[in-house]
């Protein structure tokens, strides 16, 4: 196992040196050397480089990842071992680079913000020093791609979602997993995910842990954005003879209630009742749950399947859970307006600035 891993460090920063070869007007030798330790950490490798009529040496510390929690745990840290090695080994210039598989965004963001070099192994570069500037920025390895599409998957999304409508108010595990409808094993790794992120700030121990959204327009971003990489939502769509969007809307809901059917409307029907800014609104999407009461609704309406022209477009769900926090204003479900806000966000034509209108005037960050 330690030889694997001694294994994985050792390729990730050949791979580093060899793309910093790659550039140009650059030199650089790999200098081998015995690990260097100190009270501050330690140095898996060392490189010299030579660019503009300069010489620096990189000072190589491999990590397996690195999130925003652990950059901030580490930059004092890697401030004292840089300072230690250079004189230790009377190096003029050095520059710490933290080397490792994944680095997420945020990560990136603190280490650019702090002048601390990184590599990681999508192929994005930091180096920050004399006689030369390298900023690479690529997409994420699968392995990070991976750690922040599973935060924001299954039943996993609706921690989120707990977490984002509670907005900045302290909550337990056991609280936030109550409101999720999820285990409390399943609520603490997630949250203890959003930590690592730095989306979330905790206080006190054990069973009297709490935690509290330190960045809410940070993680409703990132949520968003991850959605935009995933599959258009799939919906069933049909025509429904009604003229006026908002007949049918009473129409469904009425039928919604004598059958026992949950559902929670959605896009721009529900947009425009919790915010107004179209003129009006031609389509009534919603989610339902996928039950034979939801089959009742639609035989109900006379629905009829279509590939265009449907005027009712329904999201089927498998569970409740996918319906959660929703709100009913003037006898009708609405999703909540996170929810609302990334259907809006996954939609074409207007309803982008439709969601930015929302977003702005009712989730408030």
């Amino acid at each position: 196992m330690l030889e694997d891993r001694a294994s994985s460090e050792r390729h990730l920063v050949n791979q580093f040196l060899e793309d910093i070869r790659a550039l140009p007007n650059v030199n650089i030798k790999r200098i081998e050397t015995e690990l260097l330790s100190s009270d501050n950490g330690r140095i898996d490798a060392l490189a010299e480089l030579h660019a503009g009529g300069r010489s620096t040496t990189l000072l190589i510390e491999v990590k397996k990842s690195l999130f925003p929690r652990d950059v901030r745990e580490a930059l004092w840290r890697v401030q004292n071992l840089t300072s230690s090695v250079k004189e230790q080994l009377n190096l003029k210039r050095a520059v710490t680079c933290l080397v490792a598989d994944a680095i997420s965004p945020g990560a990136k963001a603190l280490l650019h913000r702090e002048q601390v070099g990184y590599y990681d192994g999508g192929g994005s570069m930091f180096i920050p020093t004399a006689g030369l500037y390298v900023y690479v920025d690529k997409p994420p390895p699968k392995r990070m791609k991976r750690s922040i599409r599973s935060v924001f998957s299954g039943r996993r999304a609706q921690i989120v979602h707990a977490v984002l409508v509670l907005d900045q108010d302290w909550f337990s595990v056991t609280e936030i997993a109550r409101m999720a409808q999820v285990s409390q094993a399943t609520a603490s790794h997630v949250l203890s995910s959003l930590e690592k992120f730095d989306w979330l700030v905790s206080r006190g121990r054990g069973p009297n842990k709490e935690r509290r959204l330190e960045k809410p327009s940070e993680l409703l971003d990132a949520w968003s954005n991850q959605l935009g990489e995933d599959r258009p939502l799939y919906m069933q769509r049909y025509f429904v003879p009604y003229s006026h969007t908002e007949k049918l809307v009473e129409k469904f809901t009425e039928l919604c209630g004598a059958n026992n059917a949950e559902y929670a409307i959605t896009h721009e029907a529900a947009a425009q009742r919790y915010t107004p800014y179209l003129s009006s609104v031609s389509q009534l999407r919603c989610r339902m749950l996928a039950n034979s009461a939801a089959k009742g609704v639609i035989d109900q309406l006379s629905a009829r399947l279509v590939d265009q022209g449907a005027n009712l477009e329904v999201i089927e769900v498998s569970s409740f859970g996918e319906l959660l926090f929703r709100e009913m204003i003037n006898g009708i479900w609405l999703a909540s307006p996170i929810q609302v806000y990334l259907d809006l966000k996954r939609s074409a034509g207007r309803a982008e600035e439709m969601a930015e209108h929302l977003r702005k005037e009712r989730i408030g960050f």
